[in-house]
């Protein structure tokens, strides 16, 4: 064995850690980028009966109201999270919802149930849910069906 084959041998663990290293730097780089995801409804979306549910590939986000307090509970952890009703005009309130018990589940007094309480009642919300650097946005009707 020449003294390359040798210095290839020493080497050749330290550029494996090295690159092992880099590899795992560049996906969590990647990861934190800033995307923005679609969530679509999963059939018909009823918050004020809890039967709506906002999906993505795996990652699922549960809205429902109770009492006058909605929340937002999700398959993954999220960072932050904000409800929007929008109007008729168009014009949204915003909603910011607060962590309860952990960062899967979210709420907020909203005005939500007096504006669909009866039955076939109908209305437009907007929702982010940001986990890291991604941006889970939807828009979508909730109808009440009971």
């Amino acid at each position: 064995m020449n003294k390359h084959m040798k210095v290839a041998f020493m080497v050749a663990p330290f550029l494996a850690i090295l690159g092992y290293v880099g590899a795992d730097f560049y996906n969590e780089n990647q990861a934190a980028k800033t995307k923005i995801i679609q969530l679509v409804p999963e059939g018909h979306c009823d918050i004020i009966n809890q039967s709506c549910v906002l999906k993505s590939g795996e990652f699922k986000v549960n809205v429902s109201d109770e009492g006058g307090v909605t929340e937002v509970n999700s398959t993954f952890p999220l960072d932050s999270a904000t409800l929007f009703l929008v109007d008729k005009d168009n014009n949204m309130t915003a909603y910011p919802l607060g962590m309860q018990k952990s960062p899967y589940y979210w709420r907020s007094n909203t005005q939500l149930r007096s504006l669909v309480s009866n039955k076939g009642d109908s209305y437009k919300l907007r929702l982010i849910a940001k986990i890291k650097g991604g941006q889970y946005i939807s828009e979508f009707y909730t109808q009440t069906t009971k």
